[in-house]
């Protein structure tokens, strides 16, 4: 009978296997988002200009929230474009 190590696979086994997403700001104990500091907002944005979700970001709900009232109030003030081609 054949072993575990006489098994050879056509792919990669480890594919369908994703890391477990966390919230970073948890991870690191980030309190405050600041909406001034547009380079740390240019992470949760993707390049049309359009918030990133919850699902991609693996934020949790209470840090999600802070992230997109902050990315919109750096919108009102201008320091992040509304829609953008190619921002990043």
């Amino acid at each position: 009978m054949a072993t575990k190590d006489d098994i050879k696979f056509l792919s990669n086994p480890k594919i369908g296997q994703n890391k477990k997403k966390y919230c970073r700001f948890k991870k690191f104990g980030i309190k405050y988002i600041d909406y001034k500091d547009s380079e740390f907002l240019l992470q949760f944005i993707n390049e049309q200009g359009k918030i990133l979700p919850r699902r991609i970001t693996g934020n949790s709900l209470k840090y999600q929230r802070k992230i997109s009232t902050a990315i919109k109030r750096a919108r009102h003030l201008a320091l992040l474009p509304y829609v953008a081609d190619l921002l990043k």
